[in-house]
């Protein structure tokens, strides 16, 4: 298996001196996911929970539903110079009767670290109709809880303590309690690792939950916590504004610069409890 981490020599300038020592890096490598024998997505990803990511890209493409939609999920050959698998392509078996991937969801160009949706087919499968739709979770969130949550999934990037270099995505309930956290290179991997986990404990439509990530929220990842049926994100950065569209369409709510005692909320402000509302 792919290492998380990759140690490589590295020349440190600082004030006191100049002086060359090994540094760790995040690992980055290629993931294909096949369906079926079909090549479906290339993803660079940081190696590790590779089956939970197909999972989780395959519920958020509208592929599956549940894990009872997968019959199998191997690594393939796939061999470097020296022969040894790189365990970096997996086939994934839909169980008899599930409907192939639609020729949308294929990935015309290589998925980025940084952009999931780059290379879609068509920009509209975007907008994909969740079967899990979140407007009608009641779940309250009270802000004291949004508050703890960045540091409570900074303190789950255990990676980024030595890299610095990772994105980390974490699913917690109401009240804080965290379900599962998952580091990677690209922000929509962490994602998919994380809501991929959520299917296959069981956790799929994810009613009663946060999903909060370390960067922004882009329209991606607002859409991925719809079609998982997450009824609130929450970022330490900015929005874009096709977030914030998706998510009031969808009944979603949406908090950015989620930072200290502060943070911003973009859609959704109903299910948050504990706020003074002085907007008029």
């Amino acid at each position: 298996m792919g290492r998380v981490t990759v140690r490589r020599p590295v020349i440190r300038v600082r004030e006191q001196g100049v002086n060359q020592r090994p540094d760790a890096l995040a690992a980055e490598e290629p993931l294909e996911i096949r369906v079926d024998g079909r090549s479906l997505a290339v993803t660079m990803r940081t190696p590790g929970h590779d089956v939970e990511l197909a999972h989780g890209f395959l519920l958020t493409e509208g592929v599956i539903t549940s894990p009872a939609d997968i019959g199998t999920a191997r690594y393939c050959d796939s061999l470097d110079d020296s022969g040894r698998n790189t365990y970096n392509v997996l086939d994934v078996a839909l169980a008899p009767g599930v409907a192939p991937p639609d020729d949308s969801v294929e990935r015309r160009f290589y998925t980025t670290s940084s952009c999931g949706v780059c290379g879609k087919a068509s920009l509209d499968a975007v907008r994909t109709r969740t079967v899990f739709p979140p407007a009608d979770d009641p779940v309250e969130l009270p802000a004291e809880v949004l508050f703890g949550l960045p540091d409570a999934l900074r303190a789950a990037q255990k990676v980024f303590d030595s890299t610095g270099g990772l994105h980390g995505a974490g699913l917690f309930t109401a009240d804080g309690a965290l379900l599962v956290a998952r580091e990677d290179v690209g922000r929509h991997n962490a994602v998919d690792k994380v809501l991929g986990h959520a299917l296959l404990a069981g956790r799929v439509p994810a009613a009663g939950t946060v999903l909060m990530v370390s960067g922004r929220a882009s329209f991606e990842l607002t859409q991925k916590a719809v079609m998982a049926g997450v009824p609130a994100l929450a970022a330490v950065s900015a929005p874009s504004s096709l977030a914030v569209e998706m998510a009031d369409e969808a009944g979603m709510t949406l908090v950015g610069f989620l930072r200290g005692r502060s943070m911003n909320i973009y859609a959704g402000a109903s299910r948050v409890t504990g706020i003074d509302d002085d907007a008029g």
